[in-house]
């Protein structure tokens, strides 16, 4: 089996072995878990039923792994994205009107947009549109953001308050549970202790468990509607196909999956020096993005907890086939799951943050057309928490500022054409509100 595995994956050619990406493949998934709760709740603020949204979430988390760990034979997991299942439950059902059966036509839509892009020459056009410094501030924004989620889910700060809260109520149990685990899992990291993430889930737990914060008889047993579910997969609707706010929506949102998902499959196989892969991440996010509109949910993205794998040596696709496969289980198990608390996620995601946030020291700080827009990009991710918008910003941004220092011959024609679609988007959304 693992000759087999390690002739399919190229192992031994990526420095990696089986024990290892499995072992990567189980942090991926525990730090990714919290999305089957989190974007099912999203979803059912569109109108979908909760336990039908849950299926969804777990079905399409499971393809579009595999899909990636097949086709790209990379450490990149795919899920449904934070921010696009706001975009979809909040502008397009709830303001824009659109029922939820036609937003996953949307979905489809921009999903079929997407695909023609990432397997024709555009993407590559596209990508290398990008001047190298928004692509290392991509990637160092959303080392902040992670971090951000980190403390945040630690308890350390306080979302909408920007309020650090640790110093003042150490007594606390739960930033005491995350105040030790982080402490914990800094040393195991530093030290370089085989599977320290994963230590660090376990201890982490019980740490939390010891605190009072999670108590195991809280896990009721949960039982799964397929019948619900039937009735959301391949709902799509497009009776509204020829209306403008259907193609609004649609143009939004492939905005929104196409430059996302470049700079986070750009910072994540730069992240493991293995940026012959882009290409072929980039067509299975697509492919992936496509199919959520048929199983019910909004778009896959190239999450940025996928660092955590990479981070605990994960560098080919098996870890992520492993990480489908734990999300296929977990449709039995999400009363055990439900039972790993955020003081043990935390201190991962904090810890991956810091180490996406050295690609800082590749920017051109000299040249303040070049170092402003990267640096405006890397602060309003979390400012604004999008990462959609603080990419925006950037992009539209670094041709003002080309323009003004009397370098616009600088700036590709591309980028003029998607600094000008990003900034007509912003005014859209102004004119809507």
């Amino acid at each position: 089996m693992n000759k087999w595995l390690n002739k399919l994956f190229q192992l031994t050619s990526n420095g990696t072995t089986v024990k290892k990406e499995v072992m990567a493949g189980f942090i991926g998934f525990f730090t990714i878990v919290y999305i089957i709760a989190v974007n099912s709740l999203i979803l059912s603020e569109a109108g979908i039923p909760l336990e039908a949204a849950i299926m969804a979430t777990i079905i399409t988390s499971v393809v579009g792994c595999l899909i990636m760990g097949f086709w790209a034979n990379v450490p990149i997991l795919l899920v449904p994205g934070m921010g696009i299942n706001a975009l979809f439950s909040y502008t397009m059902v709830q303001s824009m009107g659109l029922s939820w059966q036609e937003a996953l036509a949307v979905v489809f839509v921009s999903g079929l947009i997407f695909v023609v892009i990432a397997f024709s020459r555009f993407a590559a056009t596209l990508s290398a549109a990008i001047p190298q410094s928004l692509k290392e501030a991509i990637t160092v924004g959303l080392g902040l953001f992670l971090m951000l989620i980190g403390l945040e889910k630690g308890g350390i700060v306080v979302k909408g308050t920007n309020s650090l809260i640790a110093l003042g109520h150490l007594g606390e149990p739960h930033v005491l549970a995350t105040i030790i685990t982080f402490l914990l899992a800094l040393i195991l990291f530093i030290r370089n202790v085989p599977g320290n993430f994963l230590v660090t889930v376990v201890a982490g737990t019980l740490i939390a468990w010891l605190f009072g914060t999670i108590q195991p008889q809280d896990s009721q047993n949960g039982h799964f509607a397929f019948n619900e579910y039937f009735q959301v997969f391949g709902s799509m609707s497009f009776d509204n196909v020829l209306s403008i706010t259907f193609w609004i929506a649609v143009f939004s949102l492939t905005m929104v999956l196409v430059f996302e998902n470049i700079g986070l499959v750009h910072g994540h196989v730069s992240f493991i020096n293995r940026n012959d892969r882009f290409s072929r991440a980039f067509q299975a996010n697509s492919v992936s993005a496509l199919l959520s509109g048929v199983f019910g949910t909004s778009p896959t993205v190239s999450t940025v907890e996928s660092a955590a794998s990479m981070a605990a040596g994960g560098r080919t696709g098996l870890t992520t086939v492993t990480a489908g496969l734990l999300f296929l289980a977990s449709a039995f198990f999400i009363p055990v799951i439900k039972l790993i608390p955020n003081s043990a996620i935390a201190p991962i995601l904090i810890i991956i943050g810091g180490l996406m946030l050295q690609n800082i020291r590749n920017l051109d700080m000299k040249d303040m057309s070049e170092s402003f827009p990267a640096l405006f990009l890397i602060a309003m991710i979390p400012f604004t928490y999008s990462i959609a918008d603080g990419i925006a910003i950037g992009f539209i941004l670094y041709p003002i500022l080309k323009i003004a220092t009397g370098k616009a011959k600088e700036v590709s024609v591309p980028l003029y054409v998607i600094a000008a679609l990003f900034l007509f988007n912003f005014v859209f959304h102004v004119i809507g509100s």
